[in-house]
């Protein structure tokens, strides 16, 4: 089906951005910049994770100057997982009707969100995704590309969704799909993360839409990707894929004995 043949979803009036940081005081300024200027109406939540390089301190400074910029700061570094739960957390108790997950480093252009937030009038969860059509990556070694494909392949020949980027990182949710997806059991971080909700949204039958953009390798700071990161979203991805199998089986079982 088509986004543009769903039924209309309840206005998004009140929209919060997350914002992890950890030592990303470099670029903080940078993409809170970018953020207020593509989303002027739409409120940020920094939820820093005690960086040592100070960038919760420059962040309680943009806060005081900006009433549509809030900090959260936590207690050490737990995880992108945790910290996206905390927002979300503290975003539903404010009321926001919608929260959109971004990278600090400025890989996830904020000037696209304008678009994805026209797509969640008509979705519950819309991923800014790099393999639909007119989607791309820049400056990434091909090795890594081959991995994130061959990882969102997997993920869809194991789940049996049709999302092509399950473990994109930028995204808007409506808070009721956010509701409606049990978050308190959630432990997984990373790119597990985001497969781990994408996986919880199709389950609960939400609409999930994909907005293509053009994603940007970090040009400051280090990447906070390494192995065992991607480890974990496939072992788990395995684990879920046998358990829905599992799942389908028993059904079919069940309506042949009944039948």
């Amino acid at each position: 089906m088509h986004v543009s043949e769903l039924p209309t979803r309840p206005a998004l009036d009140r929209v919060l951005v997350l914002l992890p940081t950890y030592n990303e005081r470099e670029n903080l300024p940078l993409i809170m910049e970018r953020i207020r200027a593509a989303v002027p109406q739409a409120d940020v939540l920094v939820l820093d994770d005690n960086s040592p390089d100070g960038t919760g301190d420059l962040a309680d400074q943009i806060a005081a100057q900006d009433a549509h910029v809030q900090v959260l700061h936590r207690a050490g570094k737990e995880g992108l997982g945790k910290a996206y739960l905390a927002g979300f957390a503290w975003g539903l108790e404010q009321g926001y009707d919608a929260m959109i997950e971004i990278d600090a480093d400025g890989s996830h252009p904020p000037e696209v969100l304008p678009r994805m937030l026209e797509v969640a009038k008509e979705a519950d969860l819309v991923i800014g995704s790099r393999w639909v059509p007119g989607g791309s990556i820049v400056n990434w070694p091909k090795s890594r590309e081959v991995i994130s494909r061959g990882g969102n392949l997997y993920i869809r020949l194991a789940l049996g969704m049709p999302v092509k980027d399950a473990t994109a990182g930028y995204r808007v949710y409506r808070a009721d799909a956010l509701r409606a997806m049990n978050l308190d059991d959630v432990s997984s971080q990373g790119y597990c993360f985001q497969v781990d909700l994408t996986w919880r949204a199709v389950q609960q039958g939400l609409v999930v839409a994909e907005a293509p953009i053009t994603f940007v390798e970090r040009e400051i700071g280090a990447s906070k990707m390494n192995e065992s990161i991607v480890r974990e979203a496939m072992l788990n991805v395995t684990r879920w894929g046998a358990e829905h199998r599992v799942s389908q089986l028993r059904s079919l079982i069940g309506r042949a004995e009944r039948g």
